[in-house]
């Protein structure tokens, strides 16, 4: 599985892990919220519809960030820019700790999204253009996986801080240690190279406005808003789901704290796993027969793990395949948006594909919230998460395969979409 890594030269391994990091460290920061809901639902009287709404303004302007931070990385380079978001959502987190009331929390949520996103876009237009053809579906797999890093990470340090401490303190400290990833960014300032070859094929650099606009030309439109579908989707199902989890499990199932984070230990475990095995997939079958197949999976499990009367012990078993099934399709996004852009607004595309999709699905995770007021939480996940991954199975079937392509030539090109082995 990891005889690609054997292959690749010291930049590009860098580069992987520096890339490993920065999705690990925002895991790490976007997952600890929806670990202290329950905290925040006891200590400050917070609504679910209102811890929805923090969730979903992070998604919207994490959406914003994404596209900024994608033209940006366009406009001054791939590694300046994931530095920039790296500190940017690093703060933010970190002065969250200090929040005194609901509406503090919501500003700073808000703007730790803006970091979030651009971290993401600068970071997957980096690693793909580094590695190598061949194996950049593995590459970008392997480096989805460290989002199980950060999220185990997360959940580990919310076991450890709400079994030692008083709750109303213990989230503090889960926030204040997300300054962390700035540390990375010492490390990217001396071990990562900007991508001088892809820079010489872009050409002369375009203005920012143009970098965040070409994306809407008639020669790449389709792609864009077909790929903001694909976004919607995604990020539906991921953050209905994922947002709620560990609510549901406390609130409707009764567990402890310990007892959360082994079931979420078991699913973290899973989407690790299901990032590297949809890598491989990516380079053996294809883009899309692999986000069809994770699709497919994804909403049979969802729908059973949330809303079929199954015990404590089977939710147990079925975590590892929900887990394993919820990787697929973001472990798949990155390798597809970079190819169907050209250089010069590839930054822009993947950026625009990725976050406009959390827009639109920034409204689920308080949909979700307010519907529990009318049904059980289970219900409410199970049938918007169920309905997003449908979604995604949808738009990637109007999208073309790319598997193999060289990313220095434009959508509908003479060069061939596919490479096949």
């Amino acid at each position: 599985m990891f005889q690609w890594y054997r292959q690749i030269t010291s930049v590009e391994r860098r580069t992987f892990w520096a890339c490993f990091g920065g999705w690990a460290m925002d895991a790490l920061d976007m997952q600890m919220f929806g670990l202290v809901i329950p905290a925040l639902i006891a200590g400050w009287g917070v609504s679910k519809t209102d811890a929805g709404l923090i969730s979903g303004l992070t998604l919207i302007t994490s959406a914003l960030g994404g596209w900024l931070g994608g033209a940006l990385s366009d406009r001054i380079g791939r590694v300046k820019a994931l530095q920039i978001a790296i500190i940017w959502f690093a703060g933010a987190t970190f002065l969250a700790a200090f929040c005194q009331n609901f509406e503090q929390l919501l500003i700073l949520k808000a703007l730790q999204g803006l970091g979030f996103g651009g971290e993401w876009a600068a970071g997957a237009v980096l690693i793909a253009e580094i590695i190598r053809p061949e194996h950049r579906g593995k590459a970008l797999g392997a480096v989805q996986s460290g989002w199980s890093v950060g999220w185990g990470a997360a959940v580990l340090l919310y076991t450890a801080a709400f079994s030692l401490l008083p709750q109303d303190f213990a989230w503090r400290v889960m926030f204040g240690i997300g300054v962390v990833p700035a540390l990375l960014v010492i490390f990217m300032q001396r071990a990562i190279p900007e991508p001088r070859k892809i820079a010489a094929a872009a050409g002369p650099r375009l203005n920012f406005s143009s970098a965040l606009l070409g994306i809407f030309s008639p020669k790449t439109l389709r792609v864009t808003l077909i790929g903001g579908l694909f976004g919607f989707g995604a990020h539906g199902g991921y953050y209905g789901l994922f947002t709620w989890l560990p609510t549901f499990l406390k609130t409707e199932r009764g567990l402890s704290v310990m007892g959360t984070g082994l079931y979420l230990g078991v699913i973290i475990v899973a989407f690790g796993c299901g990032c590297l095995a949809a890598g491989q997939l990516l380079d053996r079958i294809g883009r899309r027969r692999t986000v069809a197949l994770f699709a497919v999976g994804c909403t049979a499990v969802t729908v059973t793990y949330l809303l079929l009367p199954i015990g404590g012990a089977l939710m147990l078993v079925l975590g590892f395949p929900l887990g394993f099934c919820a990787a697929g399709i973001p472990a798949s996004m990155g390798a597809l948006f970079n190819e169907l852009y050209p250089a010069g607004i590839r930054g822009s595309g993947v950026g625009f594909c990725y976050n406009f999709g959390r827009i639109l699905a920034s409204g689920l995770p308080v949909l979700i919230g307010h519907m529990s007021g009318r049904m059980s939480l289970g219900a409410a996940i199970g049938i918007d998460a169920g309905m997003a991954y449908c979604l995604v199975l949808l738009a990637v079937l109007m999208l073309p395969e790319t598997r193999g392509k060289a990313l220095d030539g434009a959508i509908g090109s003479s060069q061939s979409l596919e490479v096949k082995s």
